[in-house]
């Protein structure tokens, strides 16, 4: 269905430094976090991909990585055949065109000084598209986000709009300039359960219309499983599991995946909801375990997984695991 590769990351990396302490400067130590560490994957023209873990993963600053919001500190980003890295101005400028961000938090993603009229035009401005397109590209846009019967709004300050309406503002500032590739980072995290339905169908709709590209980041998998074709789950800025959606959760193979699942509260589906015990806590991010990362908390966990890390392989067709505790595919002869 999808067949030309929009999105090809590789071995993408990025390490922040840490405020230091006496004792740090006094024994010349720099402190510093791994946020995501030697990630690989590509996305497809119109495929969704969905990102998935516990807070502090590296979900979001993968997100603003594949938008060149913040810098890797290795790896690369191929973006329609271009190195993100190596964009000069005016190609940057273009790439913004085709790539945009869906903030979590409605209330802060817009400006409050402005009407949202002026919000949802700014994007246009801002990459200088001519300014006779513009009424155009805004009506379509508003139609798109079933904003064309709240058209009262427009003139309207974001502290006079409810939750949902402001998200709608919020995808339409993302959508009105027809992007090929989009990062809704927790879209739907701070509304009302009664209208995260309502966004979700927007979502769905804009994404199979336009035909997007699109990362979700949640860690809300019911999220992930209505939008998505194809889940990658992190746990301390690694991925430990990627592979399509209805598998990845109706049979997970990672322990951290499979007690991602079983955590959550969804009556009458397939899977097993046998808890599976986690132990320890999660450990500090200045100095992760030697081998696997979730082994002080895996119940599976052996001797080989305390002092290797595991790679990230091929344990099924479209299916990727990091643990050894997975068997590796054999490939098939004949």
């Amino acid at each position: 269905m999808h067949e030309e590769i929009l999105l090809d990351v590789k071995n993408l990396s990025k390490s922040f430094i840490l405020s230091r302490s006496v004792g740090d400067v006094i024994h010349g130590r720099h402190p510093q976090v791994d946020a995501v560490s030697d990630i690989s994957f590509t996305l497809k023209r119109g495929e969704t991909i969905g990102v998935v873990g516990e807070s502090g993963c590296g979900k979001t600053t993968l997100g603003r990585m594949l938008l060149k919001l913040i810098e890797p500190t290795s790896g690369s980003i191929d973006f329609g055949g271009e190195d993100l890295a190596s964009l000069d101005r005016d190609s940057e400028l273009a790439f913004r065109r085709r790539a945009q961000l869906v903030f979590q938090n409605p209330f802060d993603a817009l400006n409050p000084h402005f009407t949202i009229r002026r919000s949802i035009y700014e994007p246009l401005v801002n990459t200088r598209v001519p300014e006779n397109q513009h009424d155009q590209m805004v009506a379509d846009v508003l139609i798109r986000v079933q904003m064309d019967r709240m058209l009262h709004l427009l003139d309207s300050y974001p502290h006079q709009l409810s939750g949902g309406q402001l998200q709608r503002v919020v995808l339409a500032r993302a959508l009105v300039l027809n992007p090929e590739f989009i990062v809704a980072d927790e879209p739907v995290s701070m509304l009302d359960v009664s209208v995260r339905a309502g966004i979700l169908n927007v979502l769905r709709e804009v994404r199979d219309t336009m035909g997007l590209a699109a990362v979700f980041i949640s860690h809300d998998l019911a999220l992930v499983r209505y939008v998505c074709e194809r889940t990658i789950t992190m746990y301390m800025g690694s991925v430990v599991e990627d592979g399509p959606t209805r598998d990845v959760i109706n049979r997970p193979l990672h322990p951290y995946t499979r007690a991602l699942v079983q955590a959550v509260p969804v009556p009458n589906v397939a899977q097993s909801h046998e808890p599976l015990a986690l132990t320890g806590n999660l450990p500090d991010a200045r100095n992760p375990p030697p081998g696997c990362r979730f082994s002080d908390r895996c119940p599976l966990a052996e001797d080989i997984c305390r002092q290797s890390r595991p790679p990230l392989r091929t344990a099924e067709p479209n299916r990727r695991v990091a643990c050894f505790m997975v068997p590796e595919m054999v490939a098939e002869t004949g």
